[in-house]
């Protein structure tokens, strides 16, 4: 695999902004105004118009939370390898909220960040596909990583069933954008890991951490609720289960019923 490790550190520039829609929209306009390069880090106080995964809206206290777009060259990756790179954002953001939160900090399929059984934090990357090829003929394109973590946040909307965050774990209260800035760094040790080294190490600390791994849980596909056990996720990010036969899903096919 090519060698990665001479791109920008990912977190610098480390951009603050007092209020946003949303910090992935924002990192996109400034991709396609080309003043945004690998590395930068668009870090805001406040998010008017968060995006979740499947559409939802991501709610967050103003000032009170980690919330981050970062923008990512993925070479030497190809299209077909994005499971790698959202399994090695979800293994740094577990690994970084385990520091404080201690070991109940796991990974629920696909990136969603959870203390036990409360959801802390999520992950939305979206891609940006060149219309021009490589001169290796392979499409080029641009990843922004929207991660958002609950951290001095202790009141939540009421329709949110499960949340925490790590002041309501450790009783402490965190600089967000201090927070932040460490995040980056351990997410470009990992970034350079996966792009010079591979993906082994990565896909077996995101297996280790796997939330309700061994468990059954219930799951929804096309409005019918079942039982199934949790037995893992394939190289390609399928979730494995057990469920009379053996079963992979793909993140569009089921959803999580908690």
């Amino acid at each position: 695999m090519p060698q990665h490790s001479a791109a920008k550190p990912i977190g610098l520039p480390f951009i603050e902004l007092l209020s946003v829609d949303s910090t992935n929209n924002y990192a996109r306009r400034q991709i396609h105004a080309g003043l945004a390069q690998h590395g930068v880090a668009f870090f805001a106080q406040e998010q008017l118009e968060g995006k979740g995964q499947r559409g939802r809206t991501w709610s967050t206290e103003k000032g009170a939370n980690i919330i981050l777009s970062l923008v990512l060259n993925p070479s030497p990756l190809q299209l077909t390898q994005q499971f790698q790179l959202s399994a090695c954002v979800a293994t740094v953001v577990r690994d970084f909220f385990s520091r404080y939160a201690g070991e109940g900090t796991k990974i629920k399929w696909p990136n969603d960040l959870y203390w036990q059984d409360r959801k802390a934090g999520g992950i939305l990357i979206e891609n940006i596909i060149s219309g021009q090829k490589a001169p290796d003929g392979k499409r080029t394109w641009t990843s922004i990583v929207g991660i958002g973590i609950n951290i001095n946040q202790t009141s939540f909307p009421a329709e949110l069933p499960n949340p925490v965050s790590l002041r309501q774990i450790t009783g402490r209260a965190f600089d967000t954008a201090l927070l932040a800035k460490e995040l980056c760094s351990l997410l470009d040790a990992r970034f350079r890991q996966l792009t010079d080294d591979g993906f082994a190490d990565i896909f077996h600390a995101y297996s280790s951490h796997l939330y309700k791994k061994n468990q059954f849980v219930r799951l929804r596909k096309e409005g019918r609720v079942f039982e199934a056990k949790i037995v893992g996720v394939s190289l390609e990010g399928k979730l494995m289960t057990q469920h009379r036969l053996e079963q992979e899903y793909s993140f569009t096919d089921v959803e999580w019923v908690l």
